[in-house]
């Protein structure tokens, strides 16, 4: 029966017998391609996708053979037991009974932890440990837990994760700061580009399991730390801190914060509020925190400006709503999640009521998720942007995150005459679509179109799509306006007056680059 194990493996990196059986496993996998890549071709796509989903059927049906591939999935994937002549012919298994990887299980070998391939940015094999079942989705998989093992599940990667993995800053720091770490993913991440990484979390559980993680990757060892929010780093500062914390809005008590990693046990969206205003204070100046986080749409208020509250002083912050739910939609998912839908008629709709109680206590009428990125500049007038973007986007996302800071430095230091002045180039991957009726003379409209990073469209009049597509960076914005107001019969002084309030926004949305001046 699929539930917690009370085992957990141990990987000392500082051992350096524990660290060489650590290495012979690792080279196992590689060996018998158990890999992201590896996976796919055994499996095909819609196998793979469904064990995404943390659908087995399909992934049984295709590792009915005795490779080493099909027996390490059958093993750590799919929590089935093995032949010990099989494990052999896959694993050096004493190493593995040694440090707990397997156990015993009568006449035959069982795992204790899920082992998921993981392909890192740069063509990395890596691997990422999760308790059983829990690889991904959440604890709707489990059976035979308690709730207070299922209190302590410590989950794989999910959307969230990889998502929060593609928009993270990813440039060369210091110090890095994984608050809330769970199986250590996003620690795994930061060890690329951080000389050191401190990784925290209220369950010292994933604080094993995300041990494992980093020494079964041939990452090196985080600093680990147990305790909430910002209290086990004390006064510490980061240049780099990212959270993907448990920030499902659930009620206070036993019909809600069950959950550790997902269910901060604070009201409403308080946890990520707080996590947004304490971040201030541990940042070193020009650091970034970027974290996931749910907020609460509230009657009688406006979610962007409930949002911009939480910014604290002497932050810039770019936080975009990817997702809307109404708290009906919102109440399903997480019951869902924590398996509730399987508790009984009377009992989920208990649940399921107490779910809606808060919401109606709270004036909640929906519920929104998205990104929340903070740089801390030390402004007396920072940049806050807020915005809803539901549409797809091209990760990875942290050059885009950059660039976006660093075009609103520019125009906040930018005046329409020093503007105008400027040099522009149309950003790559911008396309322009004319937008009416077929054999019509002229557009309805033109949109211009990003192929790249956000993908954002926007339209444009005629005088903006002229000036967009003849920014290459030679000629002034003033020079390409006056010219195109000799072509349109307009006066050239008007169009230099209205146009720089549109070469701001397509600056702004990433459809035009300043280029810098040559010294």
């Amino acid at each position: 029966m699929v539930g917690v194990s009370t085992h957990l493996p141990t990987a000392d990196v500082q051992d350096p017998e524990s660290n060489a059986r650590t290495a012979r496993l690792r080279e196992a996998l590689l060996t018998a391609a158990f890999t992201a890549d590896g996976l796919l071709d055994l499996l095909g796509a819609p196998a793979y996708a469904a064990l995404a989903r943390n659908e087995t059927v399909p992934a049984l049906r295709a590792t009915r053979g005795d490779s080493p591939l099909e027996t390490l999935v059958r093993l750590f994937l799919l929590q089935r037991p093995v032949e010990p002549g099989r494990a052999r012919a896959a694993l050096p298994v004493e190493d593995c009974l040694a440090d707990g990887w397997v156990v015993q299980d009568g006449d035959t070998l069982r795992a204790t932890v899920d082992v998921r391939p993981y392909g890192g940015p740069e063509g990395q094999d890596w691997w990422i440990v999760s308790d059983l079942g829990c690889a991904v989705g959440g604890a709707g998989g489990i059976r035979g837990a308690g709730e207070t093992e299922r209190a302590q599940l410590v989950l794989g990667v999910g959307g969230a994760s990889t998502t929060l993995a593609g928009i993270t800053v990813r440039r060369p720091v210091g110090k890095a700061l994984d608050l809330g770490t769970g199986s250590g993913i996003q620690a795994l991440h930061a060890a690329r580009h951080a000389t050191r990484v401190t990784a925290t979390d209220l369950n010292p559980r994933a604080l094993r399991i995300t041990a494992l993680t980093l020494a079964l990757s041939g990452a090196g060892a985080a600093d680990l730390r147990e305790g909430s929010l910002f209290e086990p780093v004390g006064d510490e500062t980061y240049d780099l801190i990212v959270s993907n914390p448990p920030f499902v809005i659930s009620p206070v008590g036993p019909d809600g914060a069950r959950l550790t990693y997902r269910d901060g046990g604070m009201g409403g969206d308080d946890l990520c509020r707080i996590l947004v205003q304490q971040s201030a204070a541990h940042l070193n100046d020009g650091g970034y925190c970027q974290m996931l986080a749910n907020w609460q749409h509230v009657e009688g208020e406006e979610w962007h400006d409930r949002l911009r509250s939480w910014v604290p002083r002497g932050c810039d912050a770019w936080i975009v709503q990817r997702e809307v739910q109404d708290v009906t939609q919102y109440a399903e998912l997480w019951l869902r999640d924590a398996g509730d839908h399987r508790a009984g008629d009377e009992e989920y709709a208990a649940r399921y009521d107490a779910w809606l109680e808060e919401f109606a206590a709270r004036r909640t009428k929906a519920v929104g998720f998205g990104w929340i990125t903070l740089r801390k500049s030390g402004s007396d007038a920072p940049s806050v942007t807020v915005e809803e973007w539901p549409h797809p986007v091209e990760q990875p996302l942290g050059d885009a995150v950059v660039a976006h800071f660093a075009r609103q430095d520019y125009l906040s230091a930018t005046d329409d005459a020093a503007l105008l002045a400027g040099r522009f180039r149309l950003a790559d991957g911008v396309v322009q679509e004319q937008v009416g009726l077929p054999g019509a003379e002229d557009p309805e409209h033109v949109v211009l179109r990003q192929n790249r990073g956000m993908r954002r469209a926007t339209k444009v009049d005629t005088v903006g799509a002229g000036f967009a597509g003849v920014c290459d960076g030679t000629l002034p914005a003033g020079r390409i306006l006056d010219a195109i107001a000799q072509l349109v019969g307009e006066d050239p002084v008007l169009l230099r007056d209205r146009t720089p309030a549109s070469i701001r926004m397509l600056v702004e949305q990433g459809f035009l680059e300043p280029v810098a001046e040559e010294k």
